[in-house]
């Protein structure tokens, strides 16, 4: 390490230029990042609707008709112009009406009502389509031209454009919010009005050449772009911290700054690299979820934990030693009054807080995996547009999720029997198969593809489905079931299931399996980081113990307070959380262990508390006012569960590790000694 401080110092203009090129171009590559918006993409390649989309896409036109248009006040004649209009916006598909459910030139009073009335009523028209991959935003504006302000408009691709639409607004929306909290708080916390942005420069540009060079990658996702660059940022601002902390250490006692910087490099190396070592295997445990959403993320913090680490350790020193006097000339007295004997005062709490916390945990742990859960992006609030109209279209003609079933082609007579049960299982409004639109007593060969092709495949039948569910939840999972038992009844296992409701059902079962693995692999790597820092047994298990119970009980919220929660923000958070601030514990154990060789358990944990707690308290505050201002920011319901939780998240555990942790320390003491490799404890005489 002495070598490489030698030799970064020696060359720290030409250091500090090469980061800050690199900086700029992968600023500029960032720009032509592409971003995934659609969350079934990142399904594993075994989901069931992942093989059913390319048998969908390569046996017929379009897609599934996932989205809803409703015309008001329109006779038959004006719906049935309108639907071409609706088809003949380019990127439109799959249109859907009245017309091709029932045979419209008869009296619709001869008709099923509840048919008809899915589709028309009170003089209201109610459509259903598709829209074409990546092209959401230009085809969804389009059609919000075509049918004004006075018509609604609801689905999944306009959700997804709403997303991207507001990603990137909502981003420099946080962004701008967070910056200048982010400096008041270093400011509060150094004695230099410059030095915050020495962290924010080092730390920043880690963020920049981490995000550009996701070019290389081909895109990531909006979750990803979203979250990955603040929390990059707040996550790292410790590794800054902790190396200029000690620079200006050893400027105090040697004359020389760059002989003092080399010291500061060495000595900080170890508590930074331990610091990061923790938040990267944590992360890396993320990387194994088969829901690709969690992998994409835990990839790109990685990626930049590691730059941000490698960033502090080379960048951040060329350009304190070329700017050190900018330091020096902008120094004021601490701003924040200096709370003596802390560490006396939290060890009144101990006790209490270990009987508080040994209650809560039972609870708390078995809660939070019974929470109501949610899989999907979720729906747009109704101070939207997307989400006035949803309100609009539910009030006239309630839920409706459409479904697609592929079934082999060849039987009529099967298939009619298929159609027939469909029709009667509770939920279905309505099946569209060519066998009860056009008729089963017809060969299809007779008549025009024009007529058959929305039906009939080289290889497969195509049955829609329209049901009166939600796109998710219990209710719309069991019918899920319920069609996929009744077309098998039929058909074997060659059937497949397509439509919004049918990609969240996998999704659910993708991400609980995932959330066990993931789970386990975070507090093993993790388990193995701790027991490799301070060569002991006991210390991992009570840090563990201290910021997992934290994960508990800030997952358990949502449950006792009856709201549901994004499935995806739990399992991110419940990694996140854990990785990021586990910190606070082993800086916190860290400085005890060394306080204990010189004296007593207690008078060394009332020191430990005295020098470290402002330090953690500075961090904390950091990644809680990140956590807190994107869910506050943000629209999208997994960016904003995972904000949330990471904000209530981080003061949990900066709670755990400045009462409960101590108290812990205290009580295991003796079986601390016994367990940890060379402890060398104080002993009294």
């Amino acid at each position: 390490m002495k070598n490489i401080a030698a030799g970064i110092i020696k060359h720290k203009k030409t250091v500090a230029i090469t980061f800050i090129i690199l900086a700029v171009i992968c600023t500029l590559a960032w720009f032509a990042v592409s971003v995934n918006y659609d969350i079934k993409d990142y399904l594993p390649d075994d989901a069931p609707s992942t093989k059913a989309m390319p048998v969908m896409e390569q046996e017929f036109e379009g897609n599934v008709p996932t989205n809803r248009v409703m015309i008001k006040d329109v006779t038959i004649q004006e719906a049935l112009a309108f639907k071409e209009k609706l088809a003949a916006i380019d990127g439109v598909s799959d249109v859907t009406w009245l017309d091709d459910a029932i045979d419209i030139k008869t009296p619709l009073e001869m008709a099923d009502d509840e048919i008809v009335e899915s589709y028309y009523k009170d003089g209201n028209a109610l459509f259903s389509f598709s829209i074409r991959d990546r092209d959401e935003v230009a085809v969804t504006d389009a059609i919000y031209n075509l049918i004004g302000e006075e018509n609604a408009m609801s689905g999944e691709s306009l959700n997804t454009a709403t997303q991207q639409k507001m990603t990137g607004r909502e981003s420099i929306y946080a962004t701008v919010l967070l910056i200048p909290i982010i400096i008041l708080i270093l400011v509060l916390s150094t004695n230099s009005w410059i030095e915050p942005l020495f962290f924010l420069t080092a730390i920043g540009i880690s963020v920049l050449i981490n995000m550009g060079s996701n070019i290389f990658l081909g895109e990531i996702s909006f979750v990803t772009q979203s979250v990955a660059p603040i929390l990059q940022l707040a996550v790292s601002l410790d590794y800054a911290i902790f190396l200029l902390h000690s620079f200006a250490d050893y400027r105090k006692k040697i004359a020389d700054p760059l002989q003092a910087m080399e010291l500061a490099m060495k000595k900080s190396f170890p508590a930074i690299a331990a610091s990061a070592s923790t938040t990267f295997f944590g992360f890396i445990a993320l990387s194994f979820m088969n829901f690709e959403i969690g992998s994409d993320l835990g990839m790109n913090l990685v990626k930049g934990i590691l730059l941000s680490f490698i960033s502090v350790m080379v960048f951040l020193p060329a350009l304190t030693l070329m700017f050190y006097k900018w330091i020096d000339k902008t120094q004021h007295k601490p701003l924040l009054p200096s709370i003596k004997n802390i560490g006396s005062h939290i060890i009144k709490f101990g006790i209490p807080s270990l009987l508080l916390v040994f209650i809560l945990v039972v609870p708390a742990f078995l809660a939070q995996s019974h929470t109501n859960f949610t899989y999907g992006i979720g729906e747009q609030p109704e101070t939207t547009r997307a989400g006035s109209d949803l309100a609009k279209i539910r009030e006239h003609f309630g839920e409706s999720t459409p479904i697609v079933l592929l079934v082999p082609k060849g039987n009529i007579a099967k298939e009619e029997k298929l159609v027939h049960d469909l029709e009667k299982i509770e939920h279905v409004t309505s099946v569209l198969a060519y066998v009860n639109t056009v008729s089963a007593a017809i060969p299809p060969e007779y008549l025009d593809p024009s007529v058959t092709d929305q039906f009939y495949s080289e290889n497969y039948s195509r049955i829609i489905l329209q049901t009166d569910t939600k796109n998710e939840g219990e209710e719309a999972f069991h019918l899920i079931e319920q069609v996929q038992r009744t077309a098998e009844n039929y058909y074997g296992k060659d059937v497949h299931l397509l439509g919004e409701s049918v990609t969240l059902y996998d999704i659910k079962n993708t991400v609980q399996k995932d959330n066990k693995l993931v789970n386990l692999l975070t507090i093993i790597t993790i388990a193995i980081v701790l027991l490799m820092t301070f060569k002991s047994v006991s210390i991992p298990l009570i840090l563990l113990l201290a910021i997992q119970s934290a994960v508990w009980i800030n997952l358990s919220v949502p449950y006792f307070t009856g709201t549901s929660l994004v499935y995806v923000g739990y399992l991110l958070v419940s990694i996140i959380q854990l990785a990021a601030t586990v910190d606070y514990a082993i800086l916190l154990t860290d400085a005890y262990k060394e306080y204990r060789k010189k004296m007593p358990a207690l008078e060394a944990i009332k020191k430990t508390a005295d020098k470290k707690i402002f330090a953690i308290a500075v961090s904390a505050s950091i990644l809680s006012s990140v956590g807190f201002i994107l869910g506050i920011t943000s629209s999208n319901p997994i960016v904003a569960s995972i904000g949330l939780l990471l904000g209530r998240g981080t003061l949990l555990a900066f709670i755990m590790v400045v009462f409960f942790l101590p108290a812990m320390l205290l009580v295991f003491d003796k079986l601390i000694a016994k367990t940890t490799w060379k402890a060398n404890f104080y002993k009294e005489k």
